[in-house]
């Protein structure tokens, strides 16, 4: 990190462990419903808090009672140029105590890890962001850029009330942002000790969210009963389930793939990229998911009484397409399930994808490769979505770049939403070091 001569200030790389840890006790959990999501306000109340405190001027906004996000912009010394946006969502998916090595709300700092729910989704980039602006504050930095900041709600669940909201109802707030950052991208891939390729995030898949609902006639479960609505979705289901898409290759996964072939110095197939993939450990899970449409079902939803054979089934299918593929991904589906089986969106948001070269990709591999000289940022395409969708709707070119060095036996991808998440601590300060000397020099 560039060096401020003020001793008796707190280190950011310090700081940013106490306010990721204060962060993950507060339990926001979105359910997906108002009524039952807890803790947004008082996260963006910390947040607007800390920021507050050392000069910062943030605005909290609500969208729903308890659903808030909080913005502030930071002048830069160069006006004229556009504003880069920093954005991180407060909100968090549910997690159950008992699956957990420790509550996954109690921020236990253990082993070297930070650990609760959010560590790595996304309240450890929350955290870096607040202790390099807080440094800054006390320091008198000055970015070259105005920065502007937006901590939000309800990512988890197609951020309706967070950055959709913000980008609709607040877009004044972004005026002359240009280019954004956000989670998942800047995190180590491990190829030996000396060499590390750090995957920045140039393109995420579509979310396309939908349930289907079969009908059929109500009966007796005694009776032979042929016109089941529970059978004729179960099929259906079970047919997405077991189908695997086409393989598609777009410029972004066939750039990454190409980088990695080099490193690794292994034989890349453009018609068999899922050999390549396999070799890649643990982030093959998400890379492999970036060659192809997907569809999973998650949730069935039929009948209220044992004996009683239903007319109404449904079942939610978390569907994520391809740049530019959704509605090939809708016209599979429908080959899929078959003409007696309603489909019903409950989200659609459009894939993103941009290239890898400019500026602030410069800057992005600078700040990378000062902080680790065996860097080797490379381009990716994250498997699933952001609030990059919403703000890239006012024409902001988005990135993911939450910089992280990680261990080479960690299962990062294995985290996201899942049991025992957590983050290192060295790795959260790497992380500071180098949006330090990114935010400086973009």
């Amino acid at each position: 990190m560039t060096s401020d001569a003020h001793p008796a200030l707190p280190a950011p790389t310090d700081e940013v462990v106490e306010l990721c840890r204060d962060l993950l006790r507060i339990d926001t959990t979105n359910t997906g419903d108002n009524f039952t999501s807890a803790g947004e306000r008082r996260a963006a109340e910390y947040v607007a808090e800390k920021l507050a405190e050392v000069g910062i001027e943030p605005v909290i906004h609500e969208s729903a009672p308890g659903r808030a996000n909080v913005v502030a912009r930071i002048p830069g010394t160069e006006p004229s140029r556009g504003a880069l946006l920093v954005h991180g969502h407060l909100d968090v998916v549910p997690a159950d105590p008992d699956e957990w090595s420790v509550h996954p709300f109690s921020g236990e700092l253990r082993d070297g890890y930070l650990w609760g729910r959010g560590a790595i989704d996304m309240k450890d980039f929350d955290a870096m962001v607040l202790a390099v602006v807080r440094h800054w504050q006390r320091t008198g930095v000055r970015p070259p850029r105005d920065i502007v900041l937006a901590f939000t709600a309800d990512e988890e669940a197609g951020s309706e009330y967070g950055a959709h909201f913000l980008a609709t109802r607040h877009r004044e707030l972004f005026d002359g942002c240009t280019e954004g950052i956000g989670e998942v991208g800047g995190f180590s891939y491990t190829v030996d000790e000396s060499r590390r390729l750090y995957l920045i995030e140039t393109a995420q898949k579509g979310i396309d969210w939908l349930r289907l609902h079969a009908r059929g006639r109500p009966g007796h479960g005694s009776m032979v009963h042929e016109d089941n609505a529970v059978t004729a979705l179960a099929e259906a289901v079970a047919r997405i389930g077991a189908h695997r898409f086409p393989v598609v290759v777009t410029d972004t996964v066939r750039a990454f793939l190409e980088e990695v072939a080099e490193v690794l110095d292994i034989e890349l197939d453009p018609e068999d990229p899922e050999t390549a993939i396999a070799k890649l450990g643990p982030i093959a899970n998400i890379i492999g998911a970036t060659i192809r449409n997907t569809a999973n079902p998650t949730r069935l939803a039929a009948g209220y009484k044992d004996n009683v054979i239903p007319g109404r089934a449904s079942a939610t299918i978390d569907c994520r397409s391809l740049p530019g593929q959704s509605e090939l991904l809708e016209r599979q589906l429908r080959e899929l399930v078959g003409p007696d089986i309603a489909i019903e969106y409950i989200q659609r948001q459009p894939a993103l994808e941009t290239t890898f070269d400019g500026d602030l990709v410069a800057a992005m591999s600078a700040a990378l490769r000062a902080e680790d000289p065996g860097a080797r940022p490379v381009p990716y395409m994250l498997s699933g979505g952001t609030d990059a969708k919403a703000f890239s709707q006012l024409g902001i070119r988005c990135f993911g770049f939450a910089p992280l060095r990680l261990p080479a036996d960690l299962n990062f991808s294995a985290l996201f939403h899942g049991i025992d998440e957590r983050v290192p601590v060295d790795g959260l300060q790497f992380g500071v070091r180098v949006l330090d000397r990114f935010l400086r020099t973009c």
